[in-house]
């Protein structure tokens, strides 16, 4: 899983080494990005099922296998075509590992085990995704501007064919076989209703054209089809792709909404702030990694103890953290407005700390909260599901939060950076507040659902 989400920030600074090499132009270097990010999205709930039922150890081994495969295609790429093609593919089959991995915590651990368990997976969240631009830029600098931007690519190779080896020995067989029906049709409209959306978060970002506000309409017309298809299915046992029960379990329903009321703020913030610290402050792609380098250890730290005490703080532990990622937020427009320009990196550490801290104490546990009371058969589909709607979130994010900033940009000064900085906050903390207003709710449903019993 560090891999596939280590895919999705290191390509970023490997853009400009492929530009120049292949002669791609700027619409192709956005598809090399968008189409990983775009295909990613959209086969976990697929991928969930396929795990549920032929086994996930089975369908991890199919995904890390393709991912390996594919990134030596992307590595190997004589052209900027050839590249898009193989990062679709690498999407694609890194969307297959995700689900199965929550699905095999959720088989293979119970009560604080399980907590723990997500808590480490939190920590490779946390880092996949902070350390990405540091090692592109560590990979490019070794590499050079010709090989550095492949070896992005082949450092997948041997740690997908370690993991391989070690999957066979360390994740359990299927305990027995299951013979399901695959609903192809439902699979195909709900990843139509996906591909519009996270097409038009992907294309806005890169073109800030409100047209493609228009594809929410084929998306949810794409949606209703897919709930009503499922509901039939569901109605009559005729394996669903999702099976609709999920959503009669309030904590599932809470963690989706909390999922997608929280990602576009984490997936926004980091975004700007990397276009404040190259565009505003005249940064390096590796200076401005180093710059978020608080962010990822107060992630890094924070997740594996909140997977500790989740099953007892519950809720709770949640909504803290998303209060504890917009104190942060705050704390850190305000430092960028009053600081001078050299001593940004040191001056925004500790807000950018405290706002790793809050993400860390928020992804994992809500993804166990989520999950708790979920039948482990289902396990990887609902996961799928829960993943499908992080992935919405973040592009979500990345679409209007950017807008946001490059809207309030006035000029190319740092103050005027630091004022759009200031604006993405205020962008961010809106959906962080829609965020704290479900944990709450759930929290007081909670407790009067205890008091009456």
């Amino acid at each position: 899983m560090f891999m596939t989400l280590l895919d999705v920030s290191v390509t970023n600074v490997a853009l400009p080494s492929i530009g120049d090499d292949t002669g791609a132009g700027a619409s192709q270097l956005q598809w090399v990005v968008s189409g990983y990010t775009l295909a990613f999205g959209l086969v976990p709930v697929l991928g969930g099922k396929l795990g549920d039922d032929h086994g996930r150890r089975l369908m991890f081994q199919v995904g890390v296998g393709g991912f390996v495969v594919t990134s030596a295609l992307s590595g190997l790429a004589p052209t900027a075509g050839f590249l898009i093609a193989a990062r679709v593919l690498q999407g694609l089959f890194g969307g297959l590992i995700n689900p199965q991995t929550s699905g095999l915590i959720q088989q293979m651990f119970r009560g604080n085990d399980r907590g723990r368990a997500f808590g480490v997976l939190g920590t490779t969240v946390g880092l996949g995704t902070a350390i990405g631009p540091l090692v592109g830029g560590a990979l490019i600098a070794l590499g050079g501007p010709t090989l550095g931007w492949r070896l992005v690519f082949f450092v997948n190779i041997p740690v997908g064919l370690v993991v391989l080896a070690l999957s066979r020995r360390l994740l359990p067989p299927p305990t027995e076989t299951t013979h399901h029906r695959l609903d192809v049709l439902g699979a195909a409209l709900l990843g139509g209703a996906t591909f519009c959306v996270l097409f038009a978060c992907v294309e806005y970002d890169a073109l800030r054209d409100a047209r493609l506000a228009w594809l929410a309409v084929p998306a949810l017309a794409l949606l209703g089809l897919f709930l009503r298809r499922e509901r039939r299915l569901t109605l009559e046992s005729r394996d669903p792709l999702v099976d609709l029960r999920l959503f009669r379990r309030p904590s599932y329903v809470s963690g989706i909404t909390m999922a997608l009321a929280f990602f576009p703020a984490i997936a926004g913030l980091p975004l700007v702030l990397a276009l404040y610290y190259q565009r505003g402050l005249g940064y390096t792609a590796l200076e401005s990694a180093l710059g978020v380098t608080a962010y990822a250890v107060g992630s890094a730290v924070s997740a594996p103890l909140a997977g500790r005490v989740v099953t007892r703080i519950g809720r709770r532990l949640v909504v803290a953290g998303a209060v504890t990622f917009g104190v942060g937020a705050i704390a850190m427009a305000i430092v960028a407005t009053h600081i001078p320009d050299g001593h940004a990196t040191l001056a925004l550490a500790p807000p950018l700390f405290v706002m790793g801290c809050g993400q860390g104490m928020l992804i994992t546990p809500n993804q166990t909260l989520a999950l708790m009371d979920v039948d482990p058969l289902m396990g990887s589909a609902a996961g799928g599901v829960l993943q499908t709607g992080q992935r919405i979130g973040l592009a979500i994010g990345q679409a209007l939060i950017g807008a946001v900033f490059f809207n309030s940009l006035t000029g190319d000064s740092v103050a005027s950076y630091s004022r759009a900085l200031g604006h993405a906050v205020i962008a961010a903390i809106c959906f962080v507040s829609i965020a704290v207003a479900i944990g709450v709710h759930d929290l007081v449903r909670t407790r009067r659902r205890e008091a009456r019993a």
